[in-house]
């Protein structure tokens, strides 16, 4: 298996993995992917592991440092994010597949 394919997982309960959803954190916060899953609606639809595999070819893979730039109208959606040298517009169901762990204080 790829590293690629390897970063897509099945759904898991929420929680089960550790860490928080990406849709959780904060504006200017900073974190570390854990994993990215999509949620089983997404799976049972088809769209899962293409979701799965555009966040991956976009940077979101486990270990990988990222940053909250900004957020939509209201602190809705898109949700503006930094990750490498690029910065991706989200929208709240594609942040949702991305879990996170956040430095400890």
């Amino acid at each position: 298996m790829s590293l690629l394919q390897d970063s897509i997982r099945a759904p898991s309960p929420v929680g089960s993995s550790g860490g928080v959803r990406l849709t959780e954190l904060a504006t200017g916060s900073s974190a570390r992917v854990l994993s990215v899953a999509a949620d089983a609606a997404d799976v049972e639809a088809g769209a899962g592991v293409d979701l799965g595999r555009r966040l991956a070819e976009l940077g979101f893979l486990p270990g990988e440092e990222l940053r909250v730039v900004a957020r939509g109208f209201l602190g809705r959606e898109p949700i503006a994010v930094r990750i490498g040298t690029g910065t991706f517009a989200l929208r709240s169901y594609e942040a949702a597949c991305i879990r996170v762990s956040t430095p400890r204080v």
